[in-house]
């Protein structure tokens, strides 16, 4: 027990769950899960991303890079369904990887998913102050002061942002049920307007604009994965954008926009029941995402040339370029309105990773405390929700989306790694989902995940590592002593 590679069983972990001062009301059905999914899915991403890659690094082929990314996707989604059907406790990757590789490891996944879901909610806070700011300028002539636009609008902090994660942090302190409610108004909202984007765009394509479908590779300027040196040497080729490589290059970057169905994972203790809907939460939002995404970047890559595709907001501004301003100010409007519950169910899922590793010990226990009339962690959540919403003031938007990828990927690892461990070492557990061809698809999970990350920037790998050191420190300063599991042995706690 003093081994920091100590794990804590799937029974102690749901024993957690039925203390009453650190229990979760479980209210949520397979439904709310889908639509939570969906919900956080479709954001950003498609809203915004899509412009970034087609414009810098794939072209009309941007459409593949998001097939890329949601194989990606699917592979770690049925590790996901095992581990959250089968240990159904608040925190996701983090409470997986306690379950089945050790302390340690769950810390370091842990400490990135707090980083993760943070930067998270920031940027799509940012991408939803950019939208609400297009429809103030363009439908009411109201601009706010350069100052308070946001570092991506040239000024120093953006207040629509800042203002947007206070608001949903009271929302979530007062119940995961009131979240899905408002969240299913929205999301029937947002899945409105992509469809509007699908039908109404394909009367305005133009088969000129899927040519070439590949552009012709370009070397990368400046940031790139682990450019020259090891990938190169490694793999035999020098990362580029556009070319057949490019498209990997833009997957990197639009695997942001299936951010979501990991954030389900966090819900599984608030699920009324976890072994049934858990699996059919996280793989049907993610197979409606991604033929909603394909079929949105082919419309939109046909309707607007790839090389003058707006950065902020690639919808509508693909609309505009067509002379039909109802369906930009629509799509804008839902966008804005859609990127609201990206935003909230991140910092849900946030909140809940912080939670779990608060009760098992690894933070200060004060933040594990639930409310005595929502059954929310409502400490945590105004912590976190006030920290946020300072970052999102002062946020520049794609640098943080590739850090934001980068720990989403790392988490991929680590689950499907769990998978594999667990079934060496618990095979007793009864499994109402299990991953299908283990270790086969762990194993092509891991290997999908990695080579993503190596596509990323060095300098978010530099980042990202600093974080990861600064994790180590908290860890070996106060997590280990502090632990629960590691406290007189496990007998004392449990």
């Amino acid at each position: 027990m003093n081994s920091p590679f100590r794990t804590k069983t799937v029974e102690q972990s749901i024993r957690d769950t039925e203390e009453p001062e650190h229990a979760l009301r479980k209210s949520l059905s397979a439904w709310d899960l889908t639509v939570f999914g969906v919900g956080v899915i479709i954001g950003t991403g498609i809203f915004v991303l899509t412009g970034i890659a087609a414009r810098n690094n794939a072209g009309p082929a941007t459409s593949l890079a998001f097939v890329a990314a949601g194989i990606v996707c699917a592979l770690a989604a049925l590790c996901y369904a095992e581990f959250a059907s089968t240990v159904p406790v608040a925190g996701s990757a983090y409470t997986f990887a306690y379950a089945s590789i050790g302390e340690l490891p769950a810390w370091i996944i842990g400490w990135d998913l707090v980083l993760e879901f943070a930067l998270g909610t920031a940027v799509v806070a940012v991408g939803w102050s950019g939208y609400v700011r297009h429809l103030m300028h363009t439908n009411l002539g109201w601009d706010l002061p350069t100052t308070l636009a946001g570092p991506d609008a040239g000024g120093s902090f953006d207040l629509l942002a800042f203002l947007l994660v206070l608001v949903l942090t009271a929302i979530l302190v007062v119940g995961t049920k009131l979240s899905a409610r408002i969240t299913a108004i929205v999301v029937a909202i947002k899945v409105i307007v992509v469809l509007l984007v699908i039908v109404a765009g394909l009367f305005f394509i133009k088969a000129d604009n899927y040519t070439p479908f590949i552009p012709p590779a370009e070397p990368q300027t400046s940031g790139g994965g682990w450019t020259a040196p090891l990938v190169q040497l490694m793999f035999g080729y020098q990362p580029t954008n556009f070319g057949v490589m490019g498209i990997f290059t833009a997957a990197s970057l639009v695997f942001f926009a299936f951010i979501g169905f990991d954030v389900v994972a966090t819900a599984a203790e608030e699920t009324k029941n976890p072994q049934r809907d858990m699996p059919r939460g996280i793989l049907g939002s993610l197979i409606i995402c991604t033929v909603l995404y394909v079929a949105v970047t082919l419309v939109v890559t046909g309707m607007q040339k790839y090389s003058e595709m707006s950065a902020t907001a690639p919808l509508a501004e693909a609309f505009k370029s067509v002379n039909q301003p109802f369906f930009a100010g629509a799509i804008s409007l839902g966008a804005a309105v859609g990127l609201i519950t990206v935003c909230m169910i991140l910092l849900l899922g946030q909140t809940r990773v912080f939670f779990a590793m608060s009760r098992d010990g690894l933070l200060p226990r004060v933040f594990s405390v639930t409310h005595p009339k929502y059954r929310t962690p409502y400490r945590a959540t105004l912590l976190l929700g006030g920290i946020i919403a300072v970052v999102a003031g002062f946020t520049s938007l794609e640098k943080l989306a590739e850090l934001v990828n980068i720990g989403t990927l790392f988490a991929f690892v680590v689950v499907a790694l769990g998978v594999m461990v667990l079934r060496k070492t618990r095979p007793d557990l009864h499994r109402s989902f299990r991953t299908p061809w283990v270790p086969v698809v762990p194993i092509l999970s891991i290997a999908a995940s990695f080579w993503l990350m190596l596509n990323l920037p060095a300098e978010t790998w530099l980042r990202f590592g600093i974080w990861m050191l600064i994790g180590f420190v908290v860890y070996f300063t106060y997590g280990r002593r502090s632990s629960r599991l590691g406290k007189a042995g496990a007998d004392a706690e449990y």
